[in-house]
């Protein structure tokens, strides 16, 4: 088992709070994120935008392994996650994230590259881990 960390910490409460999140990696160290992050237009991060760079990559890294089982081995892949954020009753909910892809793949045919595509959508961990609607829209460069 493979296990990652993240950690945060919030001081202050409500919209007059501020908080901070940081990775295991370092990668995100202390990085800024409140109320104004999340709802606005400040400058910092938030959950959703993680958990969008986070099902990019996933989604991303797992189609490149499975047309790399195809025995493909050239290409470029480009995901862009694009997570919703509803009011739900009093609070909110996650309910969907739409991924765009732009790839460019020699050696396969557009149907073969869509249905390898299709299962990587489903079988990314992080596509596991939603409870969401999940999009995925294909563009096809020649």
């Amino acid at each position: 088992m493979i296990t990652r960390t993240g950690s945060a910490r919030y001081e202050g409460l409500g919209k007059e709070g501020v908080g901070h999140v940081s990775t295991q990696s370092g990668v995100l160290d202390e990085q800024r994120y409140g109320f104004g992050t999340r709802f606005g237009d400040e400058r910092g991060t938030n959950p959703e935008e993680l958990i969008a760079a986070a099902h990019a990559a996933c989604f991303t890294m797992a189609l490149s392994f499975a047309l790399a089982k195809e025995g493909l081995e050239a290409g470029t892949l480009a995901t862009t996650a694009k997570v919703a954020l509803d009011k739900d009753g009093e609070g909110f909910s996650i309910t969907r994230s739409d991924l765009v892809l732009e790839a460019s793949v020699e050696g396969i045919t557009e149907e073969r590259f869509r249905a390898i595509a299709a299962e990587a959508k489903a079988g990314c961990p992080v596509s596991k881990l939603l409870n969401a609607e999940i999009t995925l829209d294909i563009r096809l460069k020649d």
